[in-house]
């Protein structure tokens, strides 16, 4: 995983890569921005309600703004993660052909090039995923917060699972029918694991961050490609 990460690291200046790092970065940052933004408006018609329910209060305004800002803040890795992997699904297939072209020249004469439909439904699915499996876990990472570490740790697990298989899927999409996947993702849950942990790190990492989707996509091709050699 450690040579992926730097092969994948030298190749981020390709033009083609870097070209769907800016496009997956604007995109993700627009659809952030207009999250938040949604949610201010959100905090505002439900405080309003309020108000009016209560007769009359004159702090709702205060009371929508200091909500939304401590909503976003609390939720921002979440939903930051979750836009980011929903945009880089776009435009995954873009990273792993240039990833495939310089490194597998091979695989990637016999690659098929994913339907924008498809890459979209899988670019959602993950987000859906990725929101809706943290949202059911919720209870647990709030009882393990007692435990000072258990809550990171959970947290930390729960998505390099999701992380590594979204990836992964990203890669062996290109290559196999979708009755194989299953069988496959079955093979390599270790490797697709570690991939999946690889990525969340980066995701913690301030200005990583914002290349880790990119990186992601890069060494899942690296991946899967030296998994099906092994």
């Amino acid at each position: 995983m450690i040579h992926a990460f730097f092969l994948s690291l030298g190749q981020l200046f390709d033009r083609p890569i870097l070209a769907v790092f800016v496009k997956s970065v604007i995109l993700t940052l627009v659809l952030f921005a207009g999250t938040s933004v949604g949610l201010w408006f959100g905090m505002h018609a439900l405080a309003d309600r309020i108000a009016a329910w209560l007769g009359g209060w004159s702090g709702s305004d205060a009371f929508a703004d200091i909500a939304t800002i401590l909503i976003v803040l609390v939720a921002h890795w979440l939903m930051f993660r979750a836009i980011a992997v929903a945009v880089i699904g776009i435009f995954a297939d873009e990273v792993v052909a240039a990833v495939e072209r310089k490194h597998y020249p091979g695989a990637h004469a016999q690659a098929h090039d994913l339907p924008f439909g498809r890459a979209l439904a899988m670019g959602l699915g993950s987000a859906l995923r990725l929101i809706g499996v943290n949202l059911l876990l919720s209870p647990l990472y709030l009882i393990l917060l007692v435990t000072g570490i258990g809550t990171a740790l959970a947290f930390f697990l729960v998505n390099s699972w999701l992380l590594g298989r979204d990836l992964g899927d990203m890669v062996a999409a290109r290559h196999m029918r979708r009755d194989e996947l299953r069988g496959w993702r079955r093979r390599t849950g270790i490797s697709r694991f570690a991939l999946g942990a690889a990525g969340t790190g980066l995701f913690l990492v301030p200005i990583l961050n914002l290349v880790a989707p990119v990186l992601g996509a890069a060494m899942a091709t690296h991946a899967f490609h030296r998994g099906r050699r092994a």
